[in-house]
């Protein structure tokens, strides 16, 4: 396995990446199969980047504690047959004076007022550096997990509006034995915020039971209500567009965001549940 810092070699392009920024947990492994699958059959290597984005963060402070453990990604990417880990450095992403587009924002990013409200520019910053790390590594396909439901649907509303050719691919949630979804963010979890955090999923999946959007929306709101979390959204929407639904609409997802013990976390599930 190669680890690069800058240059990207020409010998990789049409490889299938995975980006990331770093910290690779349990839900990682389950992307990296994944790219590792799709490279194999296709004839060409899986690349995991990593790179801890400046532009994503609207709280210098989390960018700062942000938890950086490259030797350890690496192994497990060399245990799970990546061809290569891009580690570019924020000179070679953001080159100085050169200005890196943000490029043209899906409506998927501004409308719903879910992450676009919560995290104003956040969602900006990851099209902006998703973009750019495409353009160096020059993928066929890229694979994202759907724990953040809205970044993965913007990823791919971006590829297919600008007819970039890159495949996005969408890789179930991973969760943890008692349902909670894995997150590099689940090591600040301690004592009755561990205990507490599990409600999330639990909210989702009494919520797919119930046969209306509003009866999910209120069952799944009592669950964090009842767990003592003061949630930021729990709702359900469109799937495709992260608007509420409407007579038309075919396929839903419930998705919650809401802060635990000092941590912010966010999961989602499809309405109905389907026991994902």
């Amino acid at each position: 396995m190669r680890e690069i810092r800058d240059d990207f070699p020409a010998d990789l392009a049409g490889c299938v990446v995975v980006p990331t920024m770093g910290a690779l947990h349990h839900g990682h492994t389950v992307l990296i199969r994944r790219a590792v699958a799709v490279a194999k059959a296709r004839g060409t290597g899986a690349v995991v980047t990593i790179f801890v984005n400046p532009t994503q963060f609207n709280d210098p402070k989390d960018l700062d504690v942000y938890p950086r453990t490259f030797e350890a990604d690496a192994r497990m990417c060399r245990e799970f047959g990546v061809a290569a880990v891009y580690a570019p450095t924020v000179g070679a992403v953001y080159p100085p004076g050169v200005e890196v587009p943000v490029g043209p924002i899906p409506a998927i990013a501004s409308e719903p007022g879910l992450e676009d409200w919560f995290r104003p520019g956040h969602l900006e910053g990851v099209a902006q550096v998703v973009r750019r790390l495409f353009v160096m590594t020059s993928p066929s396909a890229a694979v994202f997990g759907e724990k953040d439901w809205q970044q993965y649907r913007l990823v791919a509303d971006m590829s297919a509006n600008e007819g970039l050719g890159i495949e996005i691919l969408g890789e179930p949630t991973a969760r943890e034995p008692d349902g909670l979804a894995s997150s590099s963010r689940n090591v600040h979890l301690k004592g009755e915020a561990r205990e507490q955090s599990v409600a999330i999923s639990r909210g989702l999946r009494a919520a797919g039971v119930e046969r209306t959007a509003d009866g999910a929306e209120g069952t799944l709101r009592e669950v964090l209500r009842e767990a003592g979390i003061e949630y930021e959204y729990a709702t359900v929407r469109d799937s495709r567009t992260l608007l509420p639904p409407t007579a038309g609409t075919t396929a839903c997802r419930a998705l919650v965001a809401a802060p635990v013990g000092g941590t912010r976390l966010i999961d989602n599930a499809p309405w109905p549940w389907d026991g994902e």
